[in-house]
């Protein structure tokens, strides 16, 4: 079965969604990521998909403290990426609990750093972010395009150890419009590499279409708008159990 991870978005210290990454198409969904956190994981969350928004504009993490909160305050895996773009943000990040980061500007910037992080932490601890609109990947928190397509990034990034990908289809990222197939098919084909899959997904149905390219080596996926506006019918039984409004049997 595909693991579902669900992503907790920061900025200003608030747990959010954006719309394709743009600014002021926000939706404030918790003044507390933390328990938020804690929310995924009374919900049988397996691991978090954290990101410092602002980090992510601004080149090094701003809400940071919160991360470590978070790492603190559940027993899964915490997955951090926004503004770990040199090496030593990228160890303090890791140092300090997170699991795993994701690495996209410094990868394409300064890969021998790169190569040394994933020598250094491993493989597991390190995933490769691709963030792609139509054929293009951006870094910099979205606002910069690369002359590399997805494979290209990949197939070059790969010699510096990395084994898995976190693929992010922009496009689609906050809409609820339901994943590209033809895009992360081609992009599993022809990497063989292990992929979360983030973009669109809004509904079970979408997530069985991914779950299908397991074989390809799409194993787990990010969901974030879907799950915070309650578009699997197993949520809100889970939310009624909670309250202890069950009825009696």
């Amino acid at each position: 079965m595909i693991l579902v991870i669900p992503a907790i978005d920061i900025k200003d210290g608030k747990c959010i969604r954006l719309i394709q990454g743009k600014p002021g198409t926000e939706t404030v969904y918790s003044d507390d990521p933390v328990e938020v956190a804690k929310l995924w994981r009374r919900e049988n969350a397996k691991a978090l998909h954290v990101v410092d928004l602002d980090g992510a504009l601004e080149g090094k993490p701003k809400n940071f403290d919160i991360v470590k909160k978070i790492v603190h305050a559940v027993d899964i895996p915490i997955e951090f990426g926004g503004g770990l773009r040199t090496p030593e943000l990228a160890a303090m990040a890791l140092d300090a609990g997170v699991y795993r980061i994701t690495l996209g500007t410094i990868a394409v910037e300064n890969p021998s750093a790169t190569a040394d992080l994933i020598k250094r932490y491993g493989p597991r601890r390190i995933a490769l972010s691709i963030d792609v609109q139509g054929d293009t990947v951006y870094i910099k928190g979205w606002k910069e395009g690369t002359p590399l397509n997805p494979v290209q990034l990949a197939e070059r990034t790969k010699k510096l150890g990395f084994e898995r990908v976190i693929y992010t289809d922009i496009s689609r990222d906050g809409t609820l419009s339901g994943p590209d197939l033809e895009s992360i098919t081609r992009f599993a084909e022809a990497t063989h590499m292990r992929i979360t899959f983030s973009g669109g997904i809004s509904c079970l149905d979408d997530l069985l279409r991914i779950q299908a390219l397991e074989p390809h080596g799409v194993d787990s996926v990010i969901i974030g708008k879907a799950l915070y506006e309650n578009r699997f019918a197993c949520q809100e039984l889970w939310r009624i159990a909670e309250l202890g409004t069950l009825p009696q049997i």
